[in-house]
């Protein structure tokens, strides 16, 4: 309060605001490289994904050119979008080499081809310590470059085909094709250090025994990081608890969404499925608003569909993911602001974000905020007029055109 200042009594800011388009780091996700569907939609994405092989960064040992990655970045952020990307070592029907020549071609890396998913297919072989060495390095050098740009909404991580955590219809040994438990308990351990902004994901399929330290060490579970699902909505999907998709859901608990995002892609087990996923009942009774409220979904790639779905219909599935605030009570003294945000989507907003009056932030970040759950926030911002008075949701993780809105219906 200002020296001399009589205090004021508190009194209602009226405040009307209305949430009408897709927020940051939510919603459908396309390709970065889809034109077409970019340009169609607009603002109505807000966030684009790309796949990359190692050695599009790594092009001799210790030498990194990012100039591919930062590209794809300055394009969806040039467009007021942000990206979600992941590294694959293995892709089926690939037969150029992902990892760089010095890693590939070293006395300890055997090159080799098989068959996976019925198509000659580049896998890297897992003994080479080389490699080894190279995947704990270059996420390292990921996140010192990365891990704070809000150019980047999301990193998922993997191995295997796709990097999603399988090797369907191929040669599994661990060790060789795949990579060992042991190593990937290092890897995961290690990305859990590494990164301490960016949301990191893996597939719901590293649950499964067979592939991953998760039942062994079941302490890994205990690491921040989100999933996601790229066989999403298929026919069956969570039938029953004991399903594939929910049984891998519920392998790593209820509550990851608390801290980490959920998210993945609508599944392509038929032509019949993407064409009706956003079907108002979905493509097999149950629309996809009721499955992102059960699994908290935050973003699901849905790459096909603008050939399927109208703009309007893409929004408003996208609009029914993530978090969604409303401011419901404000009020002024003349000097000093106080106001409650309640989060009322599916998910919390997953970086900081915060409410602000007339350009001043107040109380604590907004990040984690879960749904149904409120948050007071209160600061003194020297003298101003109620009637005037501006608010809004600040953040540093947006890129330039990017804004987080709120509800507001305050009388």
């Amino acid at each position: 309060m200002t020296p001399g200042r009589r205090a004021a009594a508190y009194a209602p800011v009226p405040l009307q605001a209305t949430i009408d388009r897709v927020q940051p780091m939510t919603g459908i996700v396309l390709w970065n490289d889809n034109a077409s569907g970019l340009a169609a939609l607009g603002d109505d994405v807000q966030l684009e994904f790309a796949y990359f092989k190692y050695s599009d960064v790594v092009t001799g040992s210790g030498t990194y050119d990012w100039s591919q990655v930062d590209a794809r970045l300055a394009s969806a952020a040039a467009r007021g979008h942000q990206m979600i990307v992941r590294f694959h070592d293995t892709y089926p029907g690939h037969t150029t080499i992902s990892i760089p020549s010095h890693v590939a071609n070293a006395a300890d890396h055997a090159i080799g081809y098989q068959s996976v998913e019925g198509e000659q297919t580049f896998v890297p072989d897992w003994r080479s310590a080389t490699l080894r060495a190279f995947i704990l390095d270059f996420y390292s050098k990921f996140a010192q470059r990365y891990d704070l740009d809000p150019r980047l909404a999301f990193l998922q991580v993997g191995f295997g085909s796709y990097a999603e955590y399988h090797l369907w219809d191929g040669p599994l040994t661990l060790g060789r094709t795949f990579p060992s438990k042991a190593f990937q308990q290092q890897f995961l351990e290690h990305l859990g250090t590494t990164f301490t902004q960016t949301s990191w994901s893996l597939s719901i399929d590293s649950a499964s025994t067979t592939y991953s330290p998760f039942s062994a060490v079941p302490s890994l579970r205990q690491l921040h990081f989100g999933l996601f699902d790229d066989s999403f909505m298929h026919e069956t999907h969570s039938s029953s608890n004991s399903e594939y998709n929910r049984a891998s859901w519920l392998f790593f608990g209820d509550t990851r969404y608390q801290h980490s995002p959920a998210g993945g892609e609508f599944n392509y087990y038929s032509d019949y499925d993407q064409e009706n996923v956003l079907n108002a009942d979905g493509p097999w009774g149950r629309s996809f608003e009721s499955f992102a409220a059960q699994y908290r979904i935050s973003y699901m790639i849905g790459n096909d569909q603008p050939g399927y779905q109208t703009r309007a219909r893409i929004r408003q599935a996208a609009m029914a993911t993530g978090y969604r605030f409303r401011i419901t009570a404000l009020s002024s003294d003349g000097e000093c602001v106080r106001l409650t945000v309640r989060n009322e989507g599916v998910a919390p907003i997953y970086y900081d974000a915060w409410p602000a009056a007339d350009g001043h932030r107040l109380g604590a970040s907004l990040k984690g905020l879960l749904p149904g759950a409120e948050q007071a926030a209160s600061g003194c911002i020297g003298a101003h007029a109620r009637g005037s008075l501006s608010v809004t949701i600040e953040s540093d993780r947006l890129v330039p055109g990017q804004f987080i809105q709120f509800n507001a219906s305050l009388p």
